[in-house]
């Protein structure tokens, strides 16, 4: 699956008065259909895509469904199949942010209300990057609810992730052969000295809390008292170990310059840089949880060479093939985004109109040169890959085959599968309470 995607990112800073709107400064809801011709043209068939939440989800049982009915139907008509975002990094004003504890349910109502509608779409991110969400909106103070500490990053944790696995069992309700690509920041921290390893061994810990949550695994037991330390009861706890819903899964992970970090031993980190590479972190994250994996997002900035990013392209493009080639079942590919983004250079904390050179186009819908890297590895690739494992195919239904009799028959099956399906027993290797 060569995907990429519609940047909809749309945190508040300034305590919650200013809203960060990707769609907004990058110019998506006015030029939409460009956009969508582009990934036509860039012969992309898979396209991260989602309505705003905070313009769609307008309170309990109320929605302005009329931008996601103009787009999602536009895409459908085009034969795009979506990957959809339903939330990303931020929620509607009348719901605050991440601390609030109706939070799950009400996300779940959303999701429920949004997959009737769009029972044609199969592929969900239902929360995109959990693990960042709440460390930039509650551990650094970046976003949300700003604030800096564990018990306040615990809290938007659980909350993020029971909204996912919430909407997951919702959206499974309503479409039985639904698949999740999870959309998570893949991390490692190395030590900066002897004294820097304990710090950096709680955090190559930590990293793992989303998924270990989302996908019903025990937590490693420094990470089960951590939880326990900062707010998590042990009935929460219980409610992730008992909604695994992993079988429903890809494993979709991101991987940028700076998901590798230096610690120095007082816990301080910063960006190392590439050490290990997409391919030996994402060996980690396969041997944790066994699922099929999914490049979700990647970038680099064109700088005054020109081909900057197009060798960042090059790179992460032979690490997808190295992991394929030492058999880890890889499905797809994404560079992220479609065009140019506004202000990530401050990691969306300021509103400085910054546009950072990230996208396959510019903002003027200009390509750019890994626009163009990107077209010819989609056609260089395309038919190759599939033939080198004829039995690694994700049974997906494009928008242009609802209602088919094939189709028809594997929502069917799914669902006589998810009613006889018994509760799997927790590994004996996984350590936990």
């Amino acid at each position: 699956m060569f995907a990429t995607g519609i940047e909809n990112s749309i945190p508040t800073i300034n305590g919650g008065r200013s809203r960060v709107d990707q769609m907004e400064v990058c110019g998506h809801y006015k030029y939409w259909r460009t956009d969508f011709d582009l990934v036509e043209e860039m012969g992309i068939r898979y396209l991260r895509f989602g309505p705003p939440l905070h313009k769609a989800f307008l309170g309990p049982g109320r929605y302005d469904w009329e931008f996601a009915d103009l787009t999602l139907n536009d895409l459908r008509q085009r034969d795009i199949i979506p990957i959809v975002d339903l939330c990303h990094f931020g929620v509607p004003d009348w719901i605050g942010n991440f601390q609030n504890p109706d939070f799950p349910l009400l996300f779940a109502r959303y999701a429920a209300d949004f997959a009737e509608r769009y029972h044609w779409i199969q592929l969900y991110t239902p929360v995109n990057e959990m693990f960042i969400c709440a460390t930039f909106s509650a551990q650094y103070g970046w976003w949300n609810e700003q604030m800096t500490s564990d018990t306040a990053f615990v809290t938007a944790l659980k909350h993020l992730v029971k909204a996912n696995v919430l909407a997951m069992q919702e959206i499974l309700k309503r479409r039985p052969d639904a698949i999740f690509i999870q959309s998570e920041s893949s991390e490692y921290f190395h030590a900066d000295s002897p004294a820097a390893i304990g710090p950096a061994e709680v955090m190559n810990s930590k990293r793992f809390l989303s998924l270990d949550l989302n996908y019903g695994r025990r937590v490693d037991s420094e990470m089960y008292e951590y939880l326990m330390d900062n707010g998590m009861t042990k009935e929460e706890y219980h409610f992730f170990l008992g909604n695994r819903l992993k079988q429903h899964c890809i494993l979709g992970n991101d991987y940028y310059w700076t998901n590798e970090h230096r610690v120095h031993e007082d816990g301080r980190t910063w960006a190392s840089g590439e050490v290990f590479g997409y391919s030996e972190i994402t060996r980690q994250y396969y041997g944790r949880y066994g699922l099929p994996v999914m490049h979700t997002e990647t970038n680099f900035r064109e700088g005054p060479n020109g081909d900057e990013a197009v060798n960042w392209l090059w790179k992460e493009w032979a690490n997808v093939l190295r992991l394929r080639n030492i058999g880890i079942p890889t499905v797809g590919f994404t560079w992220y985004s479609l065009t140019d983004q506004v202000d990530w250079d401050t990691a969306l904390r300021e509103q400085n109109g910054n546009v950072n050179p990230l996208g396959l186009y510019d903002l003027d819908r200009k390509i750019r040169a890994v626009g163009k890297a990107y077209h010819q590895i989609i056609k260089d690739w395309r038919d190759v890959l599939p033939a080198q494992s004829v039995c690694l195919v994700v049974p997906i239904v494009p928008p242009s085959h609802t209602g088919r009799i094939d189709a028809r028959e594997q929502e069917a099956q799914a669902s006589v599968m998810m009613q006889r399906r018994p509760a799997e027993p927790h590994s004996t290797e996984e350590v936990g309470q």
